[in-house]
């Protein structure tokens, strides 16, 4: 299988500020992860949308898969409770 290539969307960076440090070392392997399998079995797709979810722990990486230029953009990062506001 080919490698996707993973963009961030200039918020995600934000996003990331108030997470502990141990736990964006997680979601940012998660997110490396994806490069090689944009749809692991514990992603869901998000319904009424283009986009996926998959979990890391208490959050929550929010991404979209461009298959035409094999690329996956990570549109948001956050906690559970927050991210689908």
């Amino acid at each position: 299988m080919a490698r996707y290539d993973i963009v961030l969307r200039q918020s995600v960076l934000k996003d990331l500020e108030p997470i502990p440090r141990k736990d964006v070392k997680r979601i940012i392997a998660t997110i490396r992860s994806l490069g090689n399998d944009p749809r692991p079995p514990q992603a869901k797709k998000l319904s009424g949308q283009e986009r996926y979810r998959i979990r890391r722990g208490r959050y929550r990486i929010i991404y979209s898969i461009e298959e035409e230029q094999r690329r996956v953009c990570v549109v948001k990062v956050g906690h559970r409770r927050d991210v689908y506001r």
